[in-house]
C-alpha cells in the first residue's frame, strides 16, 4: 500500500503541474474493462416514479415542489447536455411515460443529438416500458401491454430493442417477471434492489446476490435470466452521490484551492469497491450512480464521476468505467463463472423484523378493481376496434400504462396522486366508450357498414351499484330495451346478465325471437344506499328514485362475437309471460339449503353462517365455514416503532377479531338464482349467489365505511375454514399466470426466522388461490389484486379492505385513510367486490380455475339501446362472430391481445392457460387455426415476434449461463413449432404465449 500511495502522490503532483500550466485537465473516461483488475461499472441513472408523492405531470414539469423538488424535464435536458460534452459518458433511461412527454417537445436538432447519443451507446434504454410496473398487484396482460407500448415507440424512433430489465424499486419480484417479462422479451438480465433482508444477508455471505433465475417450473432453463440483486439499494455507496443540492463530497483536484481531496476520494473509492467485491462473484461489480429524481443538474454527477474514473484508473488498484446494465451483463457472462440457481419468486419482501411489505397487496381496493375492470374492457374494446377498423382505443393506453406503475396499482401513492391516476383512467375510458358505442352499431350492421345516424348505444360502468340509466328507463312506445352482449373470449360463453329495471312486467327474447327465462330480484337496501352516495360522489347526480329490481337472464354469446337480447313489456299471455319474481324463503329447520342447480350450500338457521358445500354431480361434500374478521393495525411498540401502513402489514396481534358470531340471514329463491343475504355488521354485508348453470358460488361483499372512531385502524379479511388437512401448504398465482406452491413459515432459499407469523405468510393474488388435501381442492378466485394466505390448515383468508390511521414511514407520508366526500361530508371508503368459491375433487380444480378465471377477467361488454325490435332486426345481425361458424378455441387457449397498430399491422397474442402437469386433459399441446379464427379475413403475412413485438422471434439471442450444481432433469418443455405460411396453424405448449404481427 505504501508503494501505491507513493505512485498516487507522484501522479497528483504531475496533475497539479498540468493544471497550473493551462488550467484544464482532460479526464480520460473512455476506457472499457480491464482483465486482471476489479472493474467498477458506474451506471448513471435517475429513478423517476411515474407518480408517487406528486402526479406524473407534476413530476415531469417540476410543479408542486413544496412536496418534493423533482423535475424530470430538467433531468433529461441536463443529461443530454452533459452526455454531448464527453463521448465517454453514459446514462440509462427507463420510463417511457416521461421520455415520450419530453421527446415530442424537442426540436429536430435536439432529437438529432439524442439519436447520435443512442446510436453511440451513450444513452441506453433499459426496461423500456411505459413505467416500471409493479410485480405484485399487476395482471400479466397489463404488464405485457405497458411494456409493449414503450418498446414500440423506442423501436419506431430509434430502432433499438432494450436488453436489460431494470425493476429496481418494486417491492418484491414475481416469477412472471423473470421468465415472461424478462427472458421472453429478449432481455439478457434483470436488476433490482428490493429483496428480503434475511435473504439478502444470506446471499451476501454466500456471494449469491447474482443468480440465474428460473421463474417458470414449466419452462425451466429455457427461460432463465441473469439476475442482479443490489447489495444495498439502487443508490451509490455512501459518499459517492453527487446530486447538486445534496450534502456531497465532490472530488476537488485543484491544488490551488482549499480542500484538495483526490487521494482521499480515490482511497475511499477503492475501499468501497473492495468491500462490494467481497459479496459478489467475478472481478466486475456495479455501482448504481443515482437515486430518486436525480441528475436535475447532471454536470454535478458527471464532473465528479469523470474525475473518479480518471484518478482511480491512474492509481491502478481497481478499474472504473462508465457502464450500463448491458455492458455489465456481457462482462459477467464472459467470465464463464457458475452462478447459483433461483426458482419461483422473491415474495414476500421485508426490510426489517416487523416490516413485511404485504399490506400493499390490498391497499386501495377500489382503485385496484377499477384498473382490473378497465384491463378487461380495454382488451374487448381493441377486439371491436380490429373488427370495425380504426385506432380509437389509443386514448386509454397512456393512462393504463401509467396505472401499472409500482406506486399506482400498488396503492402506495399519495391520495391526490391516486385521484390523478383515476382521473386519467376515467377520461381515457370515457373516450373509448364513446367510440365503442359507435363501433357496436357498425359491428352488428347487416350491410357491413356503419349506419348514419348511428344507433345511440350506451354502456353502464356502475352496474355493480345498480346505476344504469338505459335499463332503468321505462320501456314504451312499442320499443324494446336492446342489449348487445360482446364476448371477447375465444370460446362460447354463457353467463348471467343482471340489469336494474323499474318494471315487473318484462319479458326477454334472444336474437331469433325465442323467449329467454328471466328472474326479477328485488334490489337490496345496501345497494340502494351505495348507489345514492357514489353516483353523487362520482357523477354529481342525485338519484332519489332507485330502481326496484334486478332483471336476471342467461345469455349465450359465440366466441369473439355478439348476441342480442330484447327486453320488452309483457302482455301476460302465451309466450309473452313476464319473468319469475323471486320469493323470500323462510325455514323452521336447523339448516337452510340453497341452490337451484347441482351446487348446494347449507347455512345454519341459528347463526346464519355457512356450514357446508355439496355438488350432486361431482360428489363433493365439504363442511366449511365463512366469516369476516379484522386485524387491528399496529401503531408500533416500545421495542419497534414500525406501524402498519400503505406498504406494510403489521397486525397488532396474531389473532384477528371476528366481526360477528351470529348473522341475520335472508334467502331469496328463484329458478335461475338463489341469493343468501347476510348482514355481518352495520358496515359489512354479503350476498352469496348460486346460479342454476354454474358449479361455483359468487360472493359479493360490501365493506365500509370501516369504523375508526375507536382509534384503531382495521384490516378486514374474509376467511374460509374447511375440514381439510393441508400440511401448511397453499397455492397462489403469479400475476394471473403460474400457480406457485407456498409453505407456511418457510422459504426455500434460506432458513426463515419467523418474526411476523401472519404478515410474513401473506402473498399477492391476482387470479386466485387454493388449498388441497388428499381428497378435495378448495379454490377461490378474485376480481382484483389482493393479499391472501392460509394461516391455519384448511383455511383461506383474503384481505379485502384496509383503513389505517398511521403512516408506515416508507416515504408516502400519509395514512391509508381513504374517504369519499359528498356535500362537504366525508366518510370512509366502501369497497364492493366479488370472489368465487368452488370445491373440486383432488386434481380436478385446475380447469375451473383457469377457464372461470379467464371469464372473470373478460366478462361480456354490454351495449344498451331503446329501439323498435322489428325495425332493429331489419338492419342488424342479431348474432355473429368473427370466427367461422362452429369454430372455437380450445379451453386451454386465450386471446390476450388483438390490436390494430398504427403501421397498419395487427398484433395478436395467444396464451396457453395451463402449466405443465397441472391438468391431464389441458396441459397438452393446443392448436389454433388462424384461418378459421379470422373467418372471412385473409392473412397476407404472419411474422412471429418476441413478447413485446419489437424483434422477430427468430432473431432473439439468448446467453447461455453456467449454474452451480445444475441437475435439471425431466422432459423438455412442450413448445409449439414454426407456423406454416399456408396453413396458419399455431401450436401452443403449456404456459406458452406466442406473439404475431399480422397483415390482412
Amino acid at each position: 500500500m505504501a508503494a501505491a500511495a507513493s505512485v498516487l502522490a507522484l501522479l497528483l503532483l504531475a496533475a497539479a503541474a498540468a493544471r497550473e500550466a493551462d488550467g484544464y485537465v482532460a479526464y480520460n473516461t473512455s476506457a472499457g474493462t480491464v482483465a486482471g483488475l476489479l472493474n467498477v461499472h458506474l451506471v448513471p441513472h435517475s429513478h423517476d416514479d411515474v407518480g408517487w408523492l406528486k402526479t406524473v405531470d407534476q413530476y415531469f414539469v417540476g410543479s408542486n415542489n413544496s412536496i418534493q423538488g423533482a423535475c424530470v424535464m430538467n433531468t433529461l435536458d441536463s443529461v443530454v447536455d452533459a452526455l454531448a460534452r464527453d463521448p465517454g459518458r453514459k446514462f440509462v433511461v427507463a420510463e417511457q411515460a416521461f421520455f415520450q412527454r419530453w421527446w415530442v417537445e424537442k426540436s429536430p436538432s435536439i432529437q438529432a443529438i439524442v439519436h447520435d447519443l443512442v446510436d453511440s451507446g451513450q444513452l441506453e434504454f433499459i426496461n423500456g416500458g411505459w413505467c416500471m410496473h409493479d410485480e405484485a398487484a399487476t395482471h400479466y396482460i397489463d404488464m405485457i401491454d405497458q411494456t409493449t407500448l414503450g418498446h414500440r415507440v423506442i423501436k419506431q424512433q430509434f430502432n433499438k430493442t432494450p436488453r436489460a430489465g431494470w425493476q429496481i424499486d418494486p417491492f418484491g419480484h414475481s416469477a412472471v417477471q423473470s421468465y415472461l417479462l424478462g427472458a421472453e422479451l429478449g432481455f439478457d438480465s434483470v436488476h433490482f434492489a428490493r429483496i428480503d433482508y434475511q435473504d439478502r444477508a444470506m446471499r451476501k455471505q454466500d456471494k449469491g446476490l447474482e443468480v440465474i433465475w428460473r421463474g417458470s417450473r414449466t419452462f425451466g432453463s429455457s427461460s432463465q435470466i441473469f439476475t442482479n440483486a443490489f447489495p444495498v439499494h439502487y443508490s451509490p455507496p455512501n459518499g459517492f452521490g453527487f446530486e447538486v443540492l445534496d450534502d456531497i463530497s465532490p472530488v476537488q483536484d485543484d491544488l490551488l484551492l482549499f480542500d484538495y481531496n483526490v487521494e482521499q476520494r480515490v482511497n475511499d473509492f477503492v475501499s468501497a469497491a473492495i468491500a462490494q467485491a467481497n459479496v459478489t462473484r467475478t472481478n466486475h461489480i456495479m455501482w448504481t450512480m443515482g437515486d430518486d429524481f436525480n441528475y436535475q443538474y447532471a454536470e454535478s454527477w458527471f464532473r465528479n464521476m469523470d474525475r473518479l474514473i480518471h484518478y482511480v484508473n491512474k492509481d491502478g488498484r481497481v478499474h472504473a468505467l462508465y457502464s450500463t446494465p448491458s455492458i455489465y451483463t456481457d462482462a459477467k457472462h464472459a467470465s464463464n463463472q457458475s452462478w447459483p440457481l433461483k426458482q419461483d419468486d422473491y415474495f414476500p419482501y421485508a426490510d426489517s423484523t416487523n416490516a413485511y411489505w404485504t399490506g400493499y397487496f390490498t391497499s386501495r381496493p377500489t382503485f385496484k378493481r377499477y384498473v382490473r375492470m378497465l384491463s378487461g374492457y380495454y382488451l374487448a374494446a381493441r377486439q371491436i376496434e380490429f373488427m370495425v377498423g380504426g385506432l380509437f382505443t389509443s386514448s386509454l393506453e397512456d393512462a393504463m400504462g401509467i396505472a401499472q406503475h409500482h406506486d399506482a396499482v400498488s396503492g402506495t401513492a399519495k391520495q391526490h396522486t391516486t385521484d390523478d391516476y383515476s382521473k386519467r383512467l376515467a377520461l381515457g375510458a370515457s373516450q373509448v366508450e364513446k367510440s365503442v358505442n359507435i363501433a357496436l352499431d357498425c359491428l352488428i350492421s347487416s350491410k357491413g357498414t356503419c349506419r348514419s345516424p348511428a344507433v345511440k348505444f350506451s354502456q353502464c360502468q356502475l352496474l355493480n351499484i345498480s346505476y344504469c340509466p338505459s335499463t332503468e328507463e321505462q320501456i314504451s312506445g312499442g320499443k324494446s330495451l336492446v342489449i348487445v352482449a360482446y364476448n371477447p373470449l375465444g370460446w362460447e360463453h354463457s353467463d348471467y346478465i343482471r340489469v336494474p329495471v323499474n318494471d315487473i312486467h318484462l319479458v326477454v327474447k334472444n336474437s331469433d325471437g325465442s323467449l329467454v327465462d328471466s328472474q326479477l330480484v328485488e334490489i337490496d337496501t345496501v345497494t340502494d344506499n351505495l348507489r345514492k352516495l357514489y353516483v353523487k360522489a362520482y357523477l354529481g347526480i342525485n338519484t332519489d328514485k332507485p330502481p326496484k329490481y334486478w332483471l336476471v337472464f342467461q345469455a349465450s354469446v359465440p366466441p369473439m362475437g355478439w348476441n342480442t337480447y330484447f327486453v320488452s313489456k309483457s302482455t301476460g299471455t302465451g309466450s309473452n309471460k313476464m319473468g319469475y319474481v323471486s320469493s323470500i324463503s323462510s325455514s323452521n329447520k336447523d339448516t337452510v339449503e340453497v341452490g337451484p342447480g347441482p351446487l348446494k350450500m347449507t347455512f345454519s338457521s341459528a347463526s346464519g353462517q355457512l356450514t357446508r358445500i355439496f355438488n350432486s354431480i361431482s360428489g363433493v361434500d365439504l363442511p366449511i365455514q365463512q366469516s369476516f374478521l379484522w386485524y387491528g393495525s399496529s401503531t408500533g411498540d416500545v421495542i419497534d416503532s414500525q406501524a402498519s401502513g400503505a406498504y406494510i402489514f403489521r397486525p397488532d396481534g396474531a389473532t384477528p377479531t371476528a366481526v360477528s358470531r351470529s348473522v341475520p340471514l335472508k334467502v331469496i329463491r328463484g329458478p335461475l338464482v338463489d341469493e343468501v343475504h347476510q348482514q355481518f355488521s352495520s358496515w359489512i354485508s354479503q350476498v352469496t349467489r348460486l346460479y342454476k348453470e354454474k358449479d361455483h358460488a359468487e360472493v359479493e361483499y360490501t365493506i365500509g365505511p370501516i369504523p375508526v372512531n375507536d382509534g384503531i385502524g382495521k384490516e378486514v379479511i374474509t376467511r374460509l375454514t374447511a375440514n381439510m388437512v393441508t400440511n401448511g401448504t397453499f397455492y397462489t398465482d403469479s400475476n394471473g399466470r403460474d400457480f406457485l406452491k407456498r409453505v407456511r413459515n418457510y422459504r426455500e432459499d434460506w432458513d426463515l426466522q419467523v418474526t411476523q407469523p401472519v404478515a410474513g405468510n401473506y402473498y399477492p393474488v391476482n387470479l386466485g388461490m387454493y388449498v388441497a388435501d388428499g381428497k378435495y381442492e378448495l379454490s377461490v378466485l378474485v376480481d382484483r389484486s389482493v393479499g391472501a394466505s392460509s394461516i391455519q390448515d384448511g383455511q383461506i383468508e383474503i384481505m379485502l379492505h384496509r383503513r389505517i390511521l398511521h403512516d408506515d414511514g416508507r416515504g408516502v407520508g400519509e395514512p391509508l385513510d381513504e374517504v369519499v366526500c359528498v356535500d362537504n361530508k366525508c366518510d370512509g371508503l366502501t369497497a364492493r367486490g366479488t370472489y368465487y368459491v368452488n370445491v373440486n375433487k383432488l386434481g380436478h380444480g385446475a380447469h375451473w380455475r383457469r377457464t372461470t378465471g379467464q371469464e372473470v377477467y373478460s366478462p361480456f361488454l354490454l351495449g344498451f339501446a331503446h329501439e323498435d325490435e322489428r325495425s332493429w332486426k331489419s338492419y342488424s345481425t342479431g348474432k355473429g362472430s368473427m370466427m367461422d361458424a362452429k369454430y372455437t378455441l380450445p379451453d386451454n387457449v386465450a386471446i390476450i391481445t388483438l390490436q390494430n397498430i398504427d403501421d397498419g399491422t395487427v398484433l395478436l397474442r395467444l396464451a396457453h392457460l395451463f402449466q405443465a402437469a397441472e391438468d391431464p386433459k389441458n396441459s397438452v399441446m393446443a392448436k389454433v387455426e388462424l384461418k378459421k379464427m379470422f373467418g372471412k379475413r385473409t392473412i397476407k403475412k404472419l411474422t412471429e415476434t418476441n413478447l413485446s413485438a419489437n424483434q422477430k422471434k427468430s432473431e432473439m439471442r439468448k446467453l447461455n449461463w453456467r449454474v452451480v450444481g445444475d441437475t435439471e432433469s425431466g422432459p423438455a418443455p412442450i413448445v409449439g413449432g414454426p407456423v406454416d405460411g399456408q396453413a396458419f396453424v399455431v401450436e401452443l405448449g403449456p404456459m406458452e404465449i406466442r406473439t404475431f404481427s399480422l397483415k390482412f
